[in-house]
């Protein structure tokens, strides 16, 4: 079967180190766009975060997707139509926050264009402002402050003590939200049952496609599902040894043009 669709990891996949697309790799995508494939960008990041990556893919022009807070949410960068969305329950927000005060760590969520916290900023959320490209904006009062819907909240500080308060956290909160450590700093509080692969079954559905045509690559813990979802999961030789093994198939690093590498070989 004919590969239809190709679902991109960021960091550490479609991107090199120093956070960039190459020329290769932007020409190869380009191409298979131009042939009428669709290019899904799966990310942790929130949506801003992930729009001036698929601005320099014209993801815009072509109808490609952003699948973004590690698929809480999709939308059709054409259209900006929401194809499917989780939140966190709303009664929970002051739960997470009273919980980051106690643990003495700190606690982000993000609203527009923007990482939004109460609490003192630390390196670990100007790291998630800079690699975003989005400002801090400093509030008054976290839980009163959020009477919208947030797809995410993120707790920051040193590894050595996330890794505690993790357990702490999956103990109190893991039967209503899903808890697990992105990088050693950054401890995300996500809906319920969401991860990449969940929330491409959706969109597969919505684009009439099945998971035989797609072409998911990744390198992180948190490609995972997707890697062993897709009809054929990429990993990055720079990936994670669990997800090489759970692979079909495993590539050249982010920095030898690997994704351009996956195209060439299977989709033109």
């Amino acid at each position: 079967m004919a590969y239809e669709i190709l679902v991109l990891d960021i960091d550490g996949t479609l991107t090199n180190s120093q956070k960039e697309i190459s020329e290769n790799t932007l020409q190869a995508i380009m191409k298979i766009q131009e042939r009428g494939h669709k290019v899904v960008l799966a990310s942790g990041r929130p949506t801003p975060g992930v729009l001036p990556l698929a601005n320099k893919l014209k993801l815009s022009e072509y109808n490609g997707y952003i699948l973004s807070f590690n698929g809480a949410k999709i939308i059709n960068c054409k259209t900006n139509e929401i194809i499917f969305q989780k939140v966190l329950p709303r009664d929970i927000i002051p739960k997470l926050h009273a919980a980051a005060v106690r643990h003495q760590v700190g606690i982000i969520s993000y609203e527009n264009d923007c990482v939004i916290t109460d609490m003192e900023i630390d390196e670990f959320m100007e790291k998630e402002a800079a690699i975003n490209w989005i400002p801090i904006k400093k509030i008054d009062n976290f839980p009163a402050y959020i009477n919208f819907d947030v797809n995410k909240c993120l707790m920051t500080g040193p590894g050595a003590k996330l890794e505690k308060v993790e357990i702490n956290m999956r103990d109190t909160f893991g039967d209503r939200i899903n808890v697990y450590r992105s990088e050693p700093f950054f401890l995300e509080l996500m809906p319920k049952n969401i991860d990449k692969a969940y929330s491409l079954s959706h969109l597969l559905e919505h684009l009439g496609l099945s998971k035989e045509q797609m072409i998911s690559c990744g390198d992180g813990y948190n490609d995972l599902s997707m890697i062993q979802y897709a009809g054929m999961g990429v990993a990055m030789a720079n990936a994670q040894e669990v997800v090489k093994k759970a692979a079909d198939y495993i590539t050249l690093s982010n920095d030898e043009d690997g994704i351009a590498h996956v195209i060439n070989e299977f989709m033109l």
